[in-house]
Parts: structure tokens; C-alpha cells; sequence
């Protein structure tokens, strides 16, 4: 009997803007080679407007996913027909899987972020500063609550999207949490264990851009993490770098929210060595 060979080809994507800067398919569709999946990870650029018509288009096409990225993790839920525990948890979306023909939306940002934290120190106890309170920051916070840090202090330059985080917090964790509204440059107190940029500030084209942190107040006994991918080695790393402080950048938190992507796609552990290693590969050569 004459074997068939198929040419279709599953598909992912990223759906965001801006979008270009974003180098999220360069380690999947390293991990989908290495895995021998006859996959595609697709970049594309999604108007706010548009966005209900992009979720339409990957049913249509029978995308298997999709992740999101800036300024879709929230308005993304109204399109959607289900929420995993995470998302709803966070009411934030990262990464789309469909199941049983219907679109459900998870959340990676805060497992991926817990992930590379862990390998550097344990959450349990440590007091933190989160910088924002968009997607990244509802997901981080959500995760370390959960892992037992002791308070979280929220820096956000909107009242009201802070508030709603911290009320979040408080509310579905229990956990101790501030917010510290609009400060130009916020003075991070001594006994603080952790800082994290959970916003754009700093991402391509915006290299120099600063996040409003007092230098002086990041101490070397700090971790200093940032979520930006591209550069991994933000302005904000360097300078803590240059305090002493020990450092987590945003290709940790990428690829290891990229590992539990494809296991919600395909069932595949992907191999986070390749992944990583595709990506300092584009890095380094730029």
C-alpha cells in the first residue's frame, strides 16, 4: 500500500503590538524541529481593534494555539470560551489552546517566571517590588503569592489598574500587598528581596528607556528580574548588575513559559536547552 505523506502543517502564532520585536518563534520553531513536529509558529501583528477577527481567523483555521502578548493578555478573555484556573485566577491571558474544539485561555507568564526564580532562590518568605500591573505583573504576583512570598508592593502609574491588581491579590491569596502610585523614582526599602520589571519599559526599540527605581535604593543582596526578551540584558539588568545584585532576564521566563506552551499544544515536554540556545544564537549575532 502506497504511504500518503501529509503537507499540513499545525499552527501557533503570537498575536500582539508591537509585535516585530518579539522573538518568541525563533525558540519554538526550534523546539518543533527538535521534537519533530511539522509545526509553525507565526508572528503577527494584531490591531486592539482587530483582535476579535484574529481569534475568528484561528478557529477558523484550526489553529492548535496561540499566545498573546502586549495589549491583548486581558481583552483576549472576551473572545474566548473557557478559562483555565491560572487565567481565571489572574483574569489574564498568555497562551490560547484549544481543546475539545473550543478556544481556552491559560496563563504561562507567572509559572515561566516562578520557574526561573526558583532556580536562583526560593520565593517562600521574600519580600517583593513588582514594577506595573498589566498581564505579566497580575500573573507574576498571582504566582508568587501562591508560592508563599510574604508582601508584594505593586509600582504602577495608573490608580486604577493598581488598585485592581492589589485588590485581586488580597482578595484570592490572602496575601499582604501595597501599591505605590506614579512615583518617578520609587525607593526600594532595604528589606526587600526582590525587584521585578513586569513592563515594556525597556523593549526594542525603547532600549534606553528607564524603569523609575531609585539606583541607589537596589542593594547587591537584591535579585533584579526583568520580563523584557529583547535585549535580554535591559538597561535595567546592567545597572543592577552593576550594584552587585544577582540578575534574571527575560529569555528565562520566555522559554520556560514556552516549555508549558507546548505541552498545553502538543502533550510534548520540549527540551529547554534548544530553546534557549536559538535564542542567545539570534542575540548574539545582532
Amino acid at each position: 500500500m502506497r504511504q500518503t505523506r501529509s503537507f499540513k502543517q499545525e499552527l501557533t502564532a503570537c498575536f500582539g503590538q508591537p509585535v516585530a520585536e518579539n522573538p518568541t518563534q525563533v525558540m519554538m520553531e526550534a523546539a518543533f524541529r527538535h521534537h519533530g513536529l511539522n509545526w509553525r509558529y507565526l508572528t503577527i501583528e494584531v490591531a486592539p481593534e482587530n483582535l476579535a477577527d484574529a481569534v475568528r481567523g484561528a478557529r477558523a483555521m484550526g489553529f492548535v494555539g496561540f499566545n498573546c502578548t502586549i495589549p491583548h493578555k486581558v481583552a483576549v478573555i472576551d473572545h474566548l470560551d473557557e478559562l483555565g484556573k491560572s487565567a481565571a485566577l489572574m483574569r489574564a491571558v498568555n497562551c490560547v489552546v484549544r481543546r475539545n474544539g473550543k478556544l481556552v485561555g491559560e496563563n504561562t507568564d507567572g509559572k515561566g517566571f516562578l520557574e526561573a526564580l526558583r532556580k536562583v532562590t526560593d520565593p517562600r518568605g521574600k519580600v517583593v517590588v513588582i514594577f506595573g500591573a498589566g498581564g505579566a505583573a497580575r500573573a507574576i504576583g498571582a504566582e508568587l503569592a501562591l508560592a508563599g512570598v510574604s508582601r508584594i508592593t505593586i509600582v504602577n502609574r495608573s490608580p486604577t489598574r493598581g488598585k485592581e491588581l492589589v485588590d485581586s491579590l488580597r482578595q484570592n491569596t490572602g496575601i499582604a500587598c501595597d501599591l505605590v502610585v506614579g512615583a518617578e523614582e520609587f525607593v526600594v526599602p532595604p528589606n526587600v528581596d526582590v525587584v521585578i520589571n513586569a513592563t515594556s519599559i525597556g523593549l526594542f526599540p525603547d532600549i534606553d528607556a528607564r524603569v523609575p527605581v531609585h539606583r541607589p535604593s537596589i542593594l547587591p543582596q537584591m535579585i533584579v528580574a526583568d520580563v523584557i526578551p529583547n535585549p535580554p540584558r535591559t538597561r535595567f539588568l546592567r545597572e543592577a548588575e552593576e550594584r552587585g545584585c544577582r540578575t534574571i532576564d527575560g529569555l528565562e521566563m520566555l522559554v520556560n513559559q514556552g516549555i508549558i506552551g507546548i505541552q498545553y499544544w502538543s502533550g510534548i515536554h520540549a527540551n529547554a536547552s534548544v530553546m534557549r540556545q536559538a535564542l542567545q544564537e539570534v542575540f548574539n549575532s545582532l
